[in-house]
């Protein structure tokens, strides 16, 4: 059995001596997603140090009462804090005790028969003179608050929402569709993304922008391009592009206000793991996108994957950096990815700072009608921040046990090299890095002071495998294949974070599953889409009661894909540690001026291994950093439900303590009376944690 060592490469700790922040932000306030609009998720605050930091004690929690998944990251503003619960409630708390101002339960003003919200990630501020005001959404619907009372502006759209559903050029009128980040203002208007179903039901992910004060829509940029719009002409078949959807934006932007410039990172179009239909390059789909934020008018675009068949989402909104290359300042837009590349392209232009080389990729598919794109764009510069490929070499040895049992699986898969580019088969290959990253939602932190770009990254492996997608003779079926599959599997047996629903008639009646198919919960989406005789059949499925109708509704299904994907699966031990060695989640530190890793440690640990002696090992993490001129970055996003703080500079491990539930969601860093406090959110619930329901803030004595 290998002993592993101690992850941590400090490859050079020079540090610059300018400090180059973006014009009229003033970092000590944290009052936009991402921290400001840059989303550099960096503070200048400097009371808390790598001296002190030992110290910091509770200094308040907040329970929401509403135990799950809290993604969210609080904005401040002038001393009160602005989050999100679980089920979407609104609450605005003093900044210096936790002590409730507001709380607004969204259900009260939203009477929809859809009234699944998601998950959600925060909440966007607007001010004009003593006009305040909160914006949030919630399933379909875009809310619009006084930031001082927490009720809705009646004059903002409909009774003070709009719904998301319409004014997207699309004809379709009932589709799956949610904003689970907030949006981006921009003088008077917020520019909303959203997030889609990952079949081929899913409508287009135009980009929309809102006036601030009426809700009226101000323009759009189509993601899927019009005839006779820039970038039609990459998708050949232009018979089946009017049903091809996503190419969405679900991980939020950033803004380069001196310049008007909106920076979009969108995702793949569907279906995800079959391209048959968009047989092309498919713009703009895995695109940074730069918008005129006043206009919507294309600046320019960088394409990151071609013809995706991966579920290559660009995850995050991208930094806004200035660093030194060769003597001189470069202004640049810094996006990470889940394949662990860092893209790092001029602001004004959107041409690569450092080399950006297509190199050929496997292009041979055993799907018919499948037709691969023969390269793929591979930064020169920065080194990637995690491990690309999956030999037999780097399979799990914690154990002779451990490495048997993978081994065994690993030589039936497609694997090696091309982990990152083979093509789905019905073989099935290791697809590593993972459907989660590299990099994720989290997203990075800049500091402006060493120019350092700090990136948290899971190094799970995960499979991909494909079947015919053959008539079954029965609705529910095709239904469940169709729309369920993705996630719980064909089997139904789920993949450790998505439950089994392989036994669902023992927990549901006819109607309760019929009114949860409706409705949707907690991460379940609403199939409110689906007509009520084919969500009535989608119940008989499963519920394994027998149907006589044999045909899908032809409206829901205007295309129907050959293959499918038998579900999100990772790769892992029956105990349920990755296959693939340590580390499983490591923080990084990328010194952008020379573009090498500054330092990695490992991010995470498990007690039953450290309890073996065997040296942090990292962990899957959702979430991400938040760095400060007083020497500190601040995490959670971890398994082990542990809030720790590093030295930027050299990433060693200054503080912990141990969250009443995983963190999973990124810090927020502000100030109130000249007291420093770092909070984040502890909804755990997420790849098998428990769930809570508190946000926690941090300070010292």
């Amino acid at each position: 059995m290998t002993r592993f060592p101690r992850w941590l490469l400090l490859l050079g700790l020079a540090i610059p001596f300018f400090n180059h922040t973006e014009p009229g932000t003033d970092y000590s306030e944290w009052n936009t997603y991402g921290g400001h609009a840059d989303a550099s998720r960096y503070s200048s605050l400097t009371q808390i140090t790598p001296e002190n930091v030992s110290k910091l004690q509770l200094a308040w929690e907040y329970h929401t009462g509403q135990p799950g998944q809290m993604q969210c990251q609080p904005i401040a503003i002038n001393g009160t804090l602005y989050f999100t619960t679980a089920n979407i409630n609104v609450v605005a708390v003093e900044g210096a005790t936790g002590k409730e101002r507001w709380r607004t339960d969204l259900s009260e003003y939203w009477k929809g028969e859809n009234a699944w919200a998601g998950t959600n990630r925060g909440v966007t501020y607007w001010k004009e003179d003593e006009d305040q005001r909160i914006f949030v959404s919630a399933g379909p619907n875009l809310f619009c608050l006084d930031a001082r009372t927490g009720k809705p502006v009646e004059s903002f759209g409909s009774q003070g929402k709009i719904d998301l559903q319409e004014d997207l050029d699309y004809d379709q009128k009932s589709f799956f569709i949610v904003s689970n980040t907030p949006g981006i203002i921009y003088k008077d208007v917020i520019i909303m993304g959203m997030r889609l179903s990952e079949g081929l039901d899913a409508a287009p992910g135009h980009i929309r922008a809102y006036d601030v004060r009426t809700g009226k829509r101000r323009w759009i940029f189509h993601t899927i391009p019009k005839a006779g719009e820039f970038g039609y002409d990459t998708w050949q078949d232009k018979r089946t592009l009017p049903f091809i959807g996503g190419v969405n934006n679900w991980a939020g932007m950033s803004l380069d206000e001196k310049r008007g410039i909106v920076y979009v990172p969108t995702g793949s179009a569907t279906y995800d793991f079959y391209g048959g239909y968009r047989k092309g390059k498919n713009l703009f789909a895995n695109c940074i996108i730069a918008l005129d934020a006043a206009t919507g008018k294309r600046i320019w675009h960088y394409q990151t994957v071609h013809h995706d068949l991966w579920d290559r989402d660009l995850p995050a909104n991208p930094n806004l950096v200035t660093f030194q290359k060769d003597g001189k300042l470069v202004e640049a837009v810094a996006q990470i990815t889940k394949h662990g590349f860092v893209f790092v392209l001029d602001r004004a232009t959107g041409k690569p700072i450092y080399p950006i080389p297509e190199k050929s990729v496997p292009m041979t598919s055993e799907l018919a009608g499948e037709q691969t794109w023969p390269t793929q764009p591979m930064p020169s510069w920065p080194e990637p921040f995690m491990r690309q490929a999956f030999h037999e070499k780097d399979i799990i040895d914690l154990s002779n046990e451990h490495h048997t049992e993978i081994l065994q699986r690993f030589r039936t898969l497609k694997n090696g090299a091309n982990t990152m580019w083979e093509p789905p088969s019905r073989q099935g290959g290791i697809l590593f890095p993972g459907f989660d990253g590299g990099g994720e939602w989290g997203g990075a932190a800049f500091d402006p002071e060493s120019q350092y770009l700090y990136v948290n990254a899971n190094e799970m492996p995960w499979t991909v495998t494909m079947v015919e997608n053959k008539p079954t003779g029965n609705a529910g079926q095709q239904l469940y294949a169709s729309n369920c599959a993705n996630c719980h599997g064909l089997d139904r047996k789920g993949n450790g974070s998505i439950p089994a629903i392989d036994q669902v008639e023992a927990k549901y009646k006819p109607s309760d599953l019929a009114t949860l198919l409706k409705t949707g919960r907690g991460g379940m989406p609403s199939f409110n889409h689906l007509s009520e005789s084919n969500r009535n059949e989608l119940v008989a499925f499963l519920l394994k009661k027998r149907s006589e109708k044999k045909e899908v509704e032809a409206k829901t299904l205007a295309l129907t894909p050959p293959y499918l994907m038998t579900g999100y699966s990772r790769f892992i031990t029956k105990d349920g540690y990755p296959g693939i060695k340590p580390p499983w989640g490591t923080l990084n530190a990328i010194d952008l001026n020379t573009g090498k890793i500054a330092w990695k440690v490992p991010l995470g640990e498990y007690a039953a291994l450290k309890a073996k002696g065997i040296p942090a090992t990292g962990t899957e993490n959702y979430g991400g950093p938040a760095v400060t001129a007083g020497g500190v970055l601040f995490i959670a996003a971890t398994k082990d439900e542990k809030f720790r703080a590093f030295d930027k500079k050299t990433g060693r491990l200054l503080w912990e303590t141990s969250l009443p539930a995983a963190g999973y969601a990124t810090p927020c860093v502000y100030q109130v009376n000249g007291k420093q406090y770092v909070v984040i959110a502890a909804g755990g619930n997420k790849v098998g944690t428990k769930p809570g329901d508190s946000y926690l803030a941090f300070a010292l004595p």
